[in-house]
């Protein structure tokens, strides 16, 4: 935990007039104390940082005078009451999520490594052959195979699986004229990243490469809204124009992407109702999607820094569909 951190936590609590926070293994405890923290975390103004092993021993660290404590949102029912807290309770978020939100220039060049584990995986693909092989084999291939560090994991859908945003890799075979999808996930020291792109074997299914034109389109029209001062939710409507226009509207699914960093999925949310005010070092996977049912699907997503003029893409690989050898 450095004294800046540290220094910043606590002002947000004097400003939400907290008398103490309590956090528990979380992405939360992560951003304080580190992302291999365990235990439990109470900070209390004027009062050194206390770590406790269980909720019992942390409730020991809270003053009993303590009237607004904020605590994590991962907590546990049973962590709860051994708190016995009579204290008003509020997440911890409301004070940790805007701090979390503008990277430091450490947890952007963990986000970057994880960034290139997923580039290493999407610029793997091409180089296997697809044709008779099942989803979940080449999703092991490239998780396994690519030479992509940290922890990865590989999402592949293929041919009318594209069509299903939720689809596993199971043991659908894939042939001549499928659109395969792709989804890569990476973790380093902590901190996430995601890369979604399309391809096809041998040939695309009719209109596919019109939908894939489409949003890439939409993802750079995304990523070009991005700058200082942007709320979040114009981002999305960026997107949101270029997949309306195209026709393609009804069958677009999920929001335009979200917040990356120490969880999966955190803010800002490229919504409609994330109104959310950009700043240098805000984090977002972009990833717009389309999605048409019992025939295809696709999502071209790429992690994007805010930065002081404007936006940097992190990932290097190329979006333009790609034709598989068969």
């Amino acid at each position: 935990m450095t004294g800046e951190v540290l220094a910043a936590v606590l002002a947000e609590m004097a400003e939400a007039g907290l008398d103490a926070l309590v956090l528990r293994p979380s992405p939360d405890l992560d951003y304080l104390a580190g992302h291999d923290a365990s235990g439990f975390l109470v900070l209390v103004p004027g009062r050194t940082p206390g770590f406790a092993a269980e909720a019992a021993g942390a409730a020991a660290l809270i003053p009993a005078s303590a009237s607004r404590v904020g605590v994590d949102g991962e907590m546990r029912a049973r962590e709860l009451f051994a708190l016995s807290l009579t204290a008003d309770l509020v997440l911890a978020s409301e004070v940790l999520a805007p701090l979390r939100a503008v990277k430091r220039p450490e947890e952007l060049a963990a986000i970057e490594r994880a960034v290139a584990a997923t580039d290493l995986v999407l610029t793997f693909a091409p180089h296997l052959r697809w044709f008779g092989a099942t989803e979940d084999a080449m999703a092991r291939r490239l998780a396994g195979e690519s030479g992509a560090s940290g922890l990865v994991s590989v999402v592949v859908a293929a041919g009318e699986n594209t069509a299903r945003p939720g689809h596993l890799p199971g043991g659908r075979v894939i042939n001549p004229g499928d659109a395969v999808a792709i989804r890569v996930s990476a973790r380093h020291r902590g901190y996430h990243a995601h890369a979604s792109r399309g391809f096809v074997v041998a040939e695309p299914p009719e209109d596919f490469d019109a939908v894939y034109a489409v949003l890439l389109a939409a993802r750079d029209a995304a990523a070009g809204a991005v700058r200082p001062g942007a709320p979040a939710s114009h981002v999305h409507a960026a997107a949101e124009a270029v997949l309306d226009e195209s026709g393609y509207g009804p069958y677009v699914t999920g929001g335009t992407g979200h917040g990356v960093g120490l969880a999966p999925r955190e803010g800002p949310w490229l919504s409609a109702g994330d109104h959310t005010v950009l700043a240098p070092g805000m984090t977002m996977a972009i990833e717009p999607g389309i999605h048409v049912p019992d025939l295809y699907g696709a999502r071209v997503g790429d992690v994007v820094e805010c930065t002081q003029t404007g936006v940097r893409t992190m990932n290097r690989t190329p979006g333009a569909l790609l034709v598989l050898d068969p």
